[in-house]
């Protein structure tokens, strides 16, 4: 049976590879950092307090942005200060909202 569940796990695959893309696109976008910087970005790097990019004020242009391009919705109760700690972080509460719809 596990041949049967492969594709799924394909899809699933590429859908979170695709997320990855497109929030270190909006990294590069919003923030202005450099995409060679971006794509070096792994589960440990740190975002809030390591850049300098992302301080208060960038924090809610980068929640609009996600919203928008992942077009889903992010509630007051759904931040807080860990999901900005490290890009792993972010990048998995953006695969959960996105899976959640």
């Amino acid at each position: 049976m596990s041949g049967h569940n492969a594709p799924d796990e394909c899809n699933r695959d590429t859908g979170l590879a695709d997320i990855d893309r497109r929030l270190r696109e909006i990294l590069i976008d919003v923030l202005g950092l450099d995409a060679g910087d971006v794509a070096g970005f792994d589960g440990d790097t740190g975002l809030f307090g390591h850049l300098p990019e992302l301080d208060s004020m960038a924090v809610a242009g980068l929640f609009t942005e996600i919203e928008d391009r992942f077009d889903i919705l992010i509630e007051d109760d759904d931040v807080d200060a860990e999901m900005l700690e490290t890009y792993g972080a972010l990048l998995a509460f953006a695969e959960t909202k996105v899976i959640e719809g």
